[in-house]
């Protein structure tokens, strides 16, 4: 594997990042702490979205062409503790599908970088 790889190559491109997303938003959905945000939310087209977004992010073909974090998380007011659980439940989606550590550290690194575009809206 050459160091150009992206992880979105790595993680075996939209199809598996798609099955990583469903796990994911099950666990989110699970967790009383968060999923409360999700309430009024059409889910299908939720994760169809957020597997284009992660797609993107980690490095996939194509533009994310949807509104900024910041708009798409106004009026929401995430605190840490949100963000965190979201954080941990990406964590454990990516690692039940035995995807390695490393790789799971650079995949949190990029959703770490939009914190502060995330919280206290």
């Amino acid at each position: 594997m050459s160091l150009q790889t992206s992880l979105y190559e790595k993680l075996g491109g939209k199809d598996s990042i798609g099955k990583v997303v469903e796990r994911f938003y099950d666990k989110v959905l699970a967790d009383s702490s968060v999923n409360y945000f999700f309430e009024n939310t059409d889910m299908e087209k939720q994760r169809k979205h957020q597997t284009k977004f992660l797609s993107f992010a980690l490095g996939g073909p194509g533009q994310y062409s949807g509104k900024s974090m910041a708009k798409v998380h106004e009026g929401m007011n995430l605190q840490p503790e949100h963000f965190d659980a979201i954080v941990l439940h990406l964590k454990e989606a990516l690692q039940e599908f035995n995807v390695p550590e490393q790789d799971i550290e650079t995949a949190v690194d990029h959703v770490n970088t939009l914190r502060d575009d995330i919280l206290y809206k």
